[in-house]
């Protein structure tokens, strides 16, 4: 038996969630809250909670909140990214997968995989979505080959520049 709890967020769970998230911006990234990018962990109710077709999912472990995935209905944005790109995944067909988070006194337990796995499952049951997709930093250690393990490369943005994001571009299958 896991002694962590995988579920969809509620109300109580969205101060967890919200550090969990802020602090990965911080101690994991080193680039602290954004707002042109982190704009949903403010108001984690209305990003995700209150629209029917987004869902917010967490992991916890006795009362505290440890892991966090999120599902949304939007393109990714252009810029930063192509314009063929977001044009692809235009029209409100497009799930993108966002902040999968674990703490990482929590991690190589399969909490990732297991809230991407609820999330893809939440979209595949949602028959306004064609399509999961999602963007990683591979300089994220361990990201692009997590990705690479349960989705399928779209578009590789890598160009190299040590300070700029190297991005790969992802789809999850379905299932459908």
């Amino acid at each position: 038996m896991s002694p962590y709890d995988i579920r969809q967020a509620r109300e109580a769970d969205l101060d967890g969630a919200r550090g969990v998230m802020f602090d990965t911006f911080y101690r994991e990234f080193g680039y602290g809250y954004r707002p042109e990018w982190h704009a949903d962990a403010v108001d984690l109710k209305a990003a995700y909670l209150q629209p029917v077709r987004h869902a917010l999912f967490v992991a916890a472990k006795d009362d505290e909140i440890v892991a966090t995935t999120g599902v949304r209905a939007v393109a990714p944005a252009s810029p930063p990214h192509p314009g063929w790109l977001a044009a692809r995944y235009a029209g409100g067909a497009t799930a993108q997968l966002f902040r999968v988070y674990v703490r990482p006194e929590h991690r190589r337990c399969g909490l990732a995989r297991e809230l991407v796995r609820v999330a893809t499952e939440f979209v595949a049951n949602e028959p306004t979505y064609s399509v999961l997709y999602l963007h990683t930093d591979t300089r994220v250690p361990g990201a692009e080959a997590f990705w690479r393990s349960m989705a399928t490369e779209v578009y590789d943005n890598r160009d190299g520049d040590p300070i700029g994001f190297q991005t790969v571009h992802f789809e999850i299958p379905l299932g459908r």
